[in-house]
């Protein structure tokens, strides 16, 4: 039986959490190793912002438990679980939890490739979300495909944003077709309509990640990531994406109403660009965190936050520094992952 047929949904990420899942960087598998230290520091910031909010558990490996734990030491809201993990993206191999009709929580085990076999090795981190089930003490459904928590948005009431890119790569599901991979995703997360989005941003090595395109900030309402500059590779991609948004209709038959975010200036490490992107926030409860960029980006930051405030007006906007892991190829929803609050 999967969640579809037992009638557990995947929540929207703005409906109340229980607490917050979170990977601690692992060294060894770093694309900058030498940045350690300031990673490590980005994260810790990232996980004092959300303990502002909400509950927070950090993933991590038994060899790290004692220097982790000191960094939060007399914060209540902190607790640190040790599980042997290669790398740090929690929302991409951790569960996707789901809500029963009663108010229940179960979690979907997706399969776990490293984002196509990018990186090696990846045993562990597809290890990760069974245990993590097993600690909360909830249902676990095994889903027989190969998915990243972040290629994936849900309204909440049977609707989901995907991309093309990343779905259909034959890096992830060779063997399925179009038709069994959507069948999956309506039966493990409770769906009925899926926009299909083609690309994500450019340069984006997840193969284009939903999350830091385009996202829900309530039912019938998109945000999404824009440019404007038509010497710039997103130009062609975002304004596909626009058309595609304003052209779809959600599963409850409303036209979508689209918030455009400018993207941030276009920024590089090592002659390659970086994947900033303001829709990689995270919703906490009662607030947002979100990656901001300084320096040439300060404009383009301040507007983010003024456009994320208007949409939001009842939730506080928590800016971070969105520069501390980008390297790494990712931001703050990337290494996110929410436990929705069970219901009574």
């Amino acid at each position: 039986m999967n969640p579809k047929q037992l009638n557990y949904t995947m929540p929207a990420e703005w409906t109340k959490h229980e607490r917050t899942f979170i990977s601690w960087p692992v060294q060894a598998s770093m694309v900058y190793p030498e940045h350690y230290e300031q990673v490590s520091t980005g994260y810790a910031e990232l996980v004092t912002a959300i303990a502002e909010f909400e509950p927070i558990t950090v993933v991590v490996n038994p060899a790290d438990m004692e220097k982790v734990s000191a960094l939060f030491t007399g914060n209540s809201a902190v607790e640190c679980l040790p599980i042997e993990h290669n790398d740090a993206w929690l929302r991409d191999n951790g569960p996707t939890f789901v809500v029963g009709e009663d108010g229940g929580l179960a979690g979907v085990n997706w399969k776990f490739n490293a984002w196509g076999g990018k990186y090696s090795p990846w045993d562990l981190d597809d290890a990760v979300a069974p245990q993590i089930l097993k600690h909360v003490d909830v249902k676990q459904f095994d889903a027989p495909v190969v998915m990243e928590g972040g290629s994936i948005h849900t309204d909440g009431e049977g609707t989901l944003l995907t991309t093309e890119e990343c779905l259909l790569n034959v890096n992830r599901n060779p063997e399925l077709t179009r038709e069994q991979i959507e069948g999956y995703v309506k039966e493990f997360v409770n769906v009925e309509n899926i926009v299909w989005l083609k690309r994500g941003l450019s340069g984006d090595e997840t193969d284009g990640h939903v999350d830091n395109i385009a996202c829900f900030a309530a039912p019938g309402k998109v945000i999404l990531q824009v440019c404007d500059d038509p010497s710039d590779a997103n130009y062609e991609i975002t304004q596909e994406n626009r058309r595609i948004l304003s052209e779809a209709v959600d599963a409850k038959g409303r036209k979508l109403e689209i918030i455009e975010i400018g993207q941030p200036p276009y920024a590089e490490y090592e002659d390659t660009r970086l994947t900033l992107s303001y829709l990689n926030f995270y919703f906490v409860n009662g607030g947002i965190i979100l990656p901001v960029f300084g320096g040439a980006a300060e404009e383009a930051d301040r507007k983010a936050i003024e456009t994320l405030q208007a949409a939001f007006p009842d939730r506080r906007i928590r800016a971070i520094d969105g520069m501390a892991v980008i390297r790494e190829g990712g931001n703050v929803h990337c290494t996110t992952q929410q436990m929705p609050a069970r219901r009574a």
